[in-house]
């Protein structure tokens, strides 16, 4: 028997009580499978929650947009987790500098730059530690991975990533100059370094996912191959043909 653990939002613990109440629950550590309630914010959490813990992740919408979710319903869950289709995703791993400390993080959608004020943000961009964009003047800048694609960088106007491609998409927020560039596609194995010009005057915040680093200096952000997390997803509905599908949607 395939031993499971239900967590949810909190809208959604009344679902997830009569789940446990057929399935029984064997708590975070004990499981094979981590079964989460809620929407895409939540299946975030629940990734970061479970870290290095090995535990697939099965996800059910109870939140807006469920796009990292399976649909709800609570019967043939037993045989909807046998047939499920799995995706591996990796992190970004983020090491922002401030002038007095240097704070790491981890991101499974994104690592985003953001202006903190009215002033646009002066950044400049390196890769593998060649200067490839002098100066750019925005409201921010983002390193997206796959599964992230279909998130802020899609609004963004970035492109959508398959979840197998061994990219990382690195999309402008809002570019005033230069007004024409529209972001890169880089190997997964590329280092991004971002250095702020006048940082005091135009302070930028970094963020992975959920976490905030305010008045940063410079950031590095390369992908965590080292961490590994499983998602799954109903027979017919894996996340490769999701993000496929997401491509030729109005």
């Amino acid at each position: 028997m395939t031993k499971l653990h239900f967590t949810a939002v909190p809208h959604a613990e009344e679902a997830a009580a009569a789940l446990k109440q057929r399935h029984g629950d064997f708590g975070p550590e004990a499981c094979d499978i981590v079964v989460a309630l809620g929407g895409d914010g939540y299946m975030l959490q629940t990734l970061h929650r479970f870290t290095g813990k090995g535990k697939p992740i099965y996800g059910m919408n109870r939140g807006t947009v469920g796009f990292l979710m399976n649909e709800y319903h609570q019967n043939d869950l037993p045989q909807r987790l046998a047939a499920a289709e799995k995706a591996v995703i990796h992190p970004l791993k983020m090491t922002a500098h401030t002038q007095s400390r240097v704070i790491e993080a981890r991101a499974f959608n994104e690592v985003s730059l953001l202006r903190e004020t009215r002033q646009a943000a002066k950044i400049r961009i390196l890769v593998d530690g060649l200067p490839r964009l002098s100066e750019l003047i925005c409201d921010g800048v983002l390193v997206s991975t796959p599964v992230g694609s279909t998130a802020y960088n899609l609004s963004a106007h970035g492109p959508i990533l398959p979840i197998t491609a061994d990219l990382l998409a690195l999309t402008p927020i809002s570019a005033f100059r230069p007004r024409r560039w529209r972001g890169a596609l880089l190997p997964h194995r590329a280092k991004v370094r971002f250095e702020m010009a006048e940082s005091r005057k135009r302070p930028v915040s970094a963020v992975a996912d959920d976490f905030e680093v305010r008045d940063v200096i410079a950031v590095d952000v390369e992908e965590d191959r080292s961490i590994s997390m499983a998602l799954l997803y109903d027979a017919g509905h894996s996340l490769d043909e999701r993000i496929l599908a997401e491509q030729f949607s109005n």
